[in-house]
C-alpha cells in the first residue's frame, strides 16, 4: 500500500511495471539485464481514487498520462532493478501528493487605517525631502 497523503492510498496490485535496458550505469551488465523500471498506474480505472482526485490528476500530470489513461514514470538512475523501482515508486508517490496538493483559497484583505496612514505619511516625508533637495527656481 502506498500511502499518498491522508486521504488517498494505492494498493500495489494497481502498478504495473515494465523493465528494459538502461542507458544509465551498469557496468558490465549494461548490455545484458533490463535495469530500467517504468511504472504504469491506470488512472482512469482505479478505484481508490475519488472523481474529484482523478479529474485534478488528469488536469495536473496531463503530460505523463497517455492517451490510454495511464500515467508513467520512468526511473534509469540506479545499477539494480530493485532500486529503480523503489525510486519509481517514490517519484510517483510524490507527483500524486503534488498533484492532488489543495491550495489555501486566499481570502482578500485591506490594509489598516493605521497602514493607509503611515504610507501617506511616508509618502509626504519623501516628497519635503526632494523638493528641499531641489534647487530654487529664480524669477
Amino acid at each position: 500500500m502506498i500511502r499518498i497523503n491522508d486521504r488517498v492510498s494505492i494498493p500495489d496490485d494497481e502498478l504495473r511495471f515494465r523493465f528494459s535496458r538502461s542507458s544509465g550505469p551498469g557496468g558490465q551488465n549494461v548490455n545484458k539485464v533490463a535495469t530500467r523500471v517504468t511504472l504504469l498506474f491506470d488512472v482512469e480505472e482505479s478505484p481508490s481514487l475519488g472523481e474529484e482526485d482523478r479529474r485534478r490528476i488528469m488536469a495536473r500530470l496531463a503530460t505523463r498520462i497517455g492517451k490510454d489513461g495511464c500515467l508513467r514514470v520512468v526511473s534509469q538512475r540506479h545499477r539494480t532493478q530493485r532500486a529503480n523501482r523503489e525510486a519509481a515508486v517514490e517519484r510517483f508517490a510524490e507527483l500524486l501528493g503534488e498533484a492532488l496538493h489543495r491550495e489555501k483559497s486566499r481570502r482578500p484583505t485591506r490594509p489598516s487605517r493605521s497602514a493607509r496612514e503611515a504610507r501617506i505619511r511616508d509618502k509626504k516625508k519623501r516628497s519635503r525631502l526632494k523638493r528641499e533637495r531641489s534647487i530654487p527656481l529664480d524669477d
